[in-house]
């Protein structure tokens, strides 16, 4: 397996300042790391996150891209603008667009398809309500969810990033254990390699509540490939800690 990947999802926070403050402090401690990292920062802070991190060990990102490649979509941002800003990564079907915006998991896979056509990897977000979780469905969700980006982009699955993210464990604080995280993980990497031969170099991150305490034990995993990191990701030590974890 390649190298991990820790990448910070800002969500709709920051602002001029406190994103300088921020990168240049990630950047001056971060080094040489022994990860991949990318910070995944609102739209109108592309230019800025760019322009910062230019030549450095941080790769940027994006937190959402258009399914159609150009025309009149108010609001919308295309993969081939996101390009132009040097984006490496965007995310697409993140719980909080599925629940908040109704995306489908149908809506999911043509916006991981747009990416990759532009040469941008998508990092497609899975995971399970707590609902669902009591239920029993867990498994039955996430292969649901990744079964429609497989079906959309079998012949270039191998380029994408899934994150697996429980929503019962996204911004509240509680957090999947290991083995648990570990289990779902092991099944999604099953339906990866049942889809593509070349699936022995798709990272799975997981995506619930990974913070400074708990990275390490959770990246030790032998599926866990690394993290997408939401609310610890905008404190520069705290995000600095997990990345020295991911090795």
């Amino acid at each position: 397996m390649s190298k991990k990947l820790i990448a910070g999802n800002w969500k709709m926070n920051g602002g001029k300042v406190a994103n300088e403050a921020l990168l240049n402090a990630l950047l001056a401690e971060v080094g040489q790391p022994a990860c991949s990292i990318a910070v995944c920062v609102p739209a109108p802070y592309l230019a800025q996150a760019q322009s910062i991190c230019a030549a450095s060990a941080i790769d940027l990102g994006a937190q959402d891209v258009s399914p159609h490649e150009v025309g009149a979509f108010t609001g919308e941002q295309s993969a081939a603008m996101l390009k132009e800003f040097g984006v490496r990564y965007v995310i697409v079907g993140h719980s909080e667009r599925r629940q908040y915006h109704g995306e489908t998991d149908a809506l999911v896979a043509a916006k991981a398809q747009r990416a990759l056509a532009c040469g941008i990897t998508p990092i497609v977000c899975v995971g399970e309500s707590l609902a669902e979780r009591e239920a029993g469905k867990t498994e039955e969700v996430v292969k649901r969810q990744l079964a429609a980006v497989i079906h959309s982009n079998g012949h270039c699955i191998s380029e994408i990033v899934v994150a697996y993210e429980p929503v019962w464990a996204i911004g509240t604080g509680k957090t999947a254990s290991p083995e648990q995280a570990q289990q779902v993980h092991a099944v999604l990497r099953a339906q990866l390699k049942a889809a593509s031969e070349k699936a022995g170099r798709i990272k799975i991150l997981y995506g619930g509540s990974m913070n400074a305490a708990n990275a390490k034990e959770l990246l030790s995993q032998p599926d866990i490939d690394g993290g997408l990191i939401g609310g610890a990701s905008l404190k520069a030590t705290d995000f600095l800690s997990i990345i020295a974890s991911a090795v």
